[in-house]
């Protein structure tokens, strides 16, 4: 049987999936934090735009990679404004990838576990998941927040096992964070793909040394594919 040249799906079992900019178009999350927040931030200091940007970009590399730099929570503080409900002002541009939903549907109907494993703080995933009711989609939810480590984090994935657990040499992540998928492949994971363009709205991104998807299409499992343990007598 012709698999994808991507992937080898006889040798997956577990499916780990991040949200933005890899199920979810990062555009939403760009504006967001690029356009939106710099706005919003000008008008509530009342100094000049490109001001207001230029000390939230030092503000968001300060923290970049950490677990502060996901928390809604830790932005309301230090803003000392609803970072959550800003959120909520432009959450019309929140969207599904193509094809996504019919790959979660056919990975789940042909026996593997479908994750979505996320560094996003859970306001910011209770509002994404009640836009595009992806969770229906999934087996598991599973917030880096609660596991205490961002992704980034080598640690991250034995925490990640005391809640999910999955044979890493059987197991697909998908991921449109370099540092993440490298984490990952220090980790073991058997199969690491990237993502050629996480903001529908722009450019090409670096993938570094991992195959990477256009779309989801790239990499639909075959309906008769059965996974590993799995396989039919």
């Amino acid at each position: 049987m012709e698999e994808t040249a991507l992937i080898q799906w006889s040798d997956v079992r577990t499916v780990l999936l991040d949200m933005d900019g890899t199920l979810l178009d990062l555009h939403f999350d760009n504006h967001f934090w690029l356009e939106h927040m710099p706005r919003r931030y000008a008008e509530e200091r009342e100094v000049p735009l490109e001001a207001a940007r230029a000390e939230l970009l030092r503000l968001y590399r300060a923290v970049a990679g950490t677990m502060n730099w996901y928390c809604l929570d830790y932005w309301s503080a230090k803003l000392d404004m609803d970072v959550a409900a800003l959120k909520e002002e432009v959450d019309h541009l929140i969207a599904v990838h193509p094809n996504v939903v019919a790959f979660l549907d056919v990975v789940r109907d042909s026996g593997r576990r479908v994750v979505l494993v996320t560094n996003a703080h859970m306001k910011s995933l209770t509002l994404k998941m009640e836009r595009t009711r992806l969770a229906g989609h999934l087996d598991a939810i599973i917030c880096a927040h609660d596991i205490g480590v961002p992704k980034e984090d080598p640690g991250f994935w034995n925490k990640l096992q005391t809640v999910e657990l999955f044979v890493r040499e059987t197991t697909l992540l998908v991921d449109d964070s370099l540092p993440v998928l490298r984490s990952a492949q220090e980790y073991g994971m058997g199969s690491l793909l990237c993502v050629h363009q996480p903001d529908s709205q722009g450019p090409d991104k670096d993938v570094g040394e991992f195959a990477a998807i256009r779309g989801f299409a790239d990499i639909m499992p075959p309906a008769d594919q059965l996974p590993p343990t799995m396989s039919a007598p």
